[in-house]
């Protein structure tokens, strides 16, 4: 299954640009606002006297509608447009982040958030297929590497910019201050982006989007309790019903997905896998290497997030650099490159100890953001080019949710590290030996991930005809 080359209705190079900005700015402003809460959790807490579980659900309550309601928004984008979805997905972003002002008990927050993921899902359900689609004859490679430089550094800068607007307002604004920059981007995209043609001929599997929603519920909040044995239990609920959710989209007449041809779909489909296995790679760095630079080599909160931003930067220079350069090359290339340099600094971080000097650190932030910089935006770019053009959105919500799972897979393995070497204990100077074993066991492990990622990159062949 090949795509087919759409007719050039984007020939502006001005109205090309203007579209990609705005889509660049829902894709940072929303990944920004889901980390920069974090920072905010401990003043919610207070004025709303919520409990540690409630507020803990609300970062995962976020998550939990992106990914449920992915699939879904994904399908009717292809039938009714992509521009109408991720329209009413910004919208619904404002309308629950607004709301947020009058809200004055925590479950009404969890709603809020709630909403918001279901927002998300809408947008990145489209974003990218929208960037796929103007720039389809005009270097898609290297929009796609814009945009997902966006996405990267909404979610690294949040956590300051949530620090800032809570010291200096207070945490209402953590969702309110998104606003004006929200607006524009959806006269932006009203404006500059074409509507997509209506599938007439085309209906919303209810049961198969009823089947997905329900299984990666219970899968996520599953995962989120372990190593409860309800955790389990739900988890393992949320897998058969998966299955479940597998075996009716082959029966379905008018399925969310054709597993079976997926599967087939070999760039496609392994494309998908990379990304599984980077993110569960990348996710759980930023909790890891921040306790160990606060708690083993004693920096402070600010200094460990500026130290960690290099990453970051390396990222944001060299994502749109490779998404050019997979326009040219076969995008295999750089992304397996990209996933063999992050397994190197994982094995790098591996090798710190108490006595570990800084240096090694940087080094490996550095090498970390050169292999992340360079598989996102071609490995993007090698999937969606060998998708028929009325499939780009609900290509796009895959890869997303391949995302969001290896992202959950990553911090489920640590949380059970955890659990498994330190359990209930408190991170004293007693237990820093235990801290430093499970470190090295889960960078051990988070470079496997990119090594197999990188097999899974390479082993996808080529996009282009010899």
């Amino acid at each position: 299954m090949t795509a087919t080359a759409p007719d050039d209705v984007y020939a502006s190079a001005s109205t090309r640009w203007f579209a990609l900005i705005s889509i660049c700015v829902a894709t940072f402003l929303m990944p920004m606002s889901m980390s920069a809460v974090n920072v905010a959790l401990p003043a919610i807490a207070a004025e709303l006297q919520a409990d540690a579980v409630l507020v803990s659900w609300i970062p995962t309550m976020n998550l939990l509608g992106a990914i449920a309601l992915q699939l879904p928004a994904g399908r009717i984008a292809d039938m009714i447009g992509r521009k109408k979805v991720f329209l009413a997905g910004v919208l619904l972003f404002a309308l629950s982040s607004l709301a947020v002002v009058w809200i004055s008990h925590i479950g009404w927050l969890l709603l809020m958030r709630l909403l918001q993921g279901i927002g998300g899902a809408m947008v990145f359900g489209t974003g990218m297929a929208i960037v796929s689609q103007v720039f389809a004859l005009h270097g898609r490679g290297m929009a796609l590497g814009l945009t997902s430089t966006s996405v990267y550094l909404g979610l690294t800068c949040g956590p300051p910019i949530g620090g800032w607007l809570t010291e200096w307002w207070n945490w209402q604004a953590v969702f309110v201050a998104p606003l004006p920059l929200t607006v524009l981007c959806a006269v932006l995209v009203a404006i500059h982006v074409r509507e997509t043609e209506r599938q007439h001929d085309q209906q919303l599997d209810w049961l198969g989007s009823l089947l997905f929603i329900v299984a990666s519920s219970l899968f996520f909040v599953g995962l989120s309790e372990l190593p409860d044995l309800m955790g389990g239990l739900l988890a393992l609920s949320g897998v058969l019903l998966l299955a479940g959710f597998v075996y009716q989209q082959e029966h379905s007449p008018y399925p969310l997905i054709r597993p079976r041809r997926m599967v087939q779909n070999l760039t496609f489909f392994r494309s998908i896998q990379a990304s599984f296995l980077m993110y569960a790679a990348n996710y759980p760095l930023q909790f890891l290497l921040s306790l160990y630079l606060q708690y083993i080599r004693g920096l402070s909160p600010a200094e460990a997030g500026q130290l960690m931003l290099l990453q970051a930067m390396m990222m944001a220079i060299l994502a749109p650099i490779a998404g050019r350069l997979s326009d040219r090359l076969e995008p295999r290339i750089p992304a397996t490159l990209g996933c063999v340099l992050f397994a190197a600094g994982f094995l790098i971080l591996a090798l710190l100890d108490q006595d570990s000097g800084l240096t090694q650190v940087v080094i490996a932030l550095l090498v970390m953001g050169t292999g992340f910089g360079l598989f996102s935006s071609p490995n993007n770019n090698g999937a969606l080019s060998v998708v028929p053009h009325d499939k780009l959105s609900i290509a796009s919500s895959l890869l997303n949710i391949s995302r969001t799972l290896g992202n959950m897979l990553g911090m489920a393995v640590v949380v059970f590290l955890f659990n498994l070497l330190i359990g209930n204990a408190q991170l004293t100077p007693e237990q820093f030996p235990a801290l430093i074993q499970l470190l090295e066991i889960a960078f051990a492990l988070c470079s496997g991930y990119a090594l197999l990622a990188a097999w899974r990159s390479w082993s996808r062949g080529k996009v282009r005809a010899s």
